[in-house]
């Protein structure tokens, strides 16, 4: 069986591995899809310790089809999509043609949606949806401004204009490559926002522009985006592409009832996933998805992971799994 197997840190390779025996509620699946996210990129190049065991599979995303079951829950033939749950970084993940899982990590597919689009959701699209939930359930006040997006030709980003789209909602588009405008307005972007105009410190508080905010950068840009989110208005952190650090005053929690909300989408329980997951395949615009995805063959994986890390890669990659 192929797949790209590390037997240290940041040193790997195309080989052929055995798997181990399938446990009391382990399932065995032939993946179809995988894909590349920047976590995965930082397991294959060695950065930030994040794997303790080899050898190792990466992959921290997967799909394809149960061909071996000791879940009475995820039976043989079901297609499942597996995101999350330290997969890929604990656990052996998706680059390999065949793989052994826990059945509770993975959610089976709704109807509607094929493996090849579920891994072009993956873990960015679920985390994209999550956040929109959490701002959802915090309540959004009541007006007509529009939800800022960072970081938007990325994954999470590119995902989130797609659905908030779908929802009806308004949505700018913070970018620093402007050759991408046309691009995002086309996924949902109602408008641009240049990062330029919105990184360095600004005043503890600004004028009032956005309704609510998704944000995969962190830093100093969190805290500026803090500073002019309305009254009432919240912020999903997912990234820290800028810095781990808050940037800004608390005087937008203070005197504007601010909400800033973590979302981690590894750890999400299964229930609430399965409910993401529906809403996903409820709000998939098929043609919109696909114009974040670029499919690509296995043996691209390692020039890929170069690419995710020196932020050259827009949207989605897919990564062909299946022969």
């Amino acid at each position: 069986m192929k797949a790209y197997v590390q037997t240290d840190e940041g040193v790997g390779s195309f080989t052929s591995i055995d798997l181990p025996e399938l446990g009391d509620g382990d399932i065995k699946v032939a993946v179809e899809y995988s894909t590349l996210n920047y976590k995965d990129g930082m397991v294959m190049k060695g950065i930030g310790k994040l794997v303790r065991n080899f050898p190792h599979i990466p992959g921290v995303d997967f799909s394809g089809t149960v061909i071996e079951s000791q879940d009475p829950t995820r039976p043989v033939n079901s297609k499942v999509v597996i995101t999350g749950w330290r997969v890929g970084e604990a656990y052996w993940g998706g680059y390999s043609q065949q793989q052994v899982v826990k059945g509770k990590f993975a959610t089976l597919l709704p109807a509607g949606i094929t493996t090849r689009q579920a891994m072009g959701v993956g873990t960015a699209g679920f985390t994209a949806m999550q956040a929109i939930q959490r701002l959802e359930d915090a309540g959004m006040p009541n007006n007509d401004l529009p939800i800022l997006v960072s970081g938007a030709a990325g994954g999470v980003g590119s995902s989130s204009l797609i659905l908030l789209s779908a929802l009806g909602y308004k949505a700018a588009a913070v970018t620093g490559r402007p050759e991408h405008a046309d691009w995002l307005k086309q996924l949902g972007a109602t408008s641009i926002v240049a990062r330029d105009d919105i990184t360095g410190k600004g005043k503890p508080l600004e004028r009032e522009l956005w309704r609510a905010a998704i944000d995969s950068v962190g830093g100093d840009m969190l805290g500026r985006i803090l500073s002019q989110v309305c009254y009432g208005g919240s912020v999903t952190a997912v990234g820290l592409a800028g810095g781990s650090h808050v940037g800004g005053t608390v005087l937008p929690f203070l005197l504007r009832s601010v909400n800033l909300l973590g979302v981690d989408s590894s750890m999400c329980p299964q229930g609430e996933r399965d409910a993401l997951w529906q809403r996903i395949a409820d709000n998939l615009i098929g043609d919109k998805f696909d114009s974040i995805i670029a499919e690509h063959a296995f043996e691209e994986l390692p020039a890929l992971a170069d690419a995710i890390l020196q932020g050259q890669v827009r949207g989605r990659s897919i990564i062909r799994i299946a022969d």
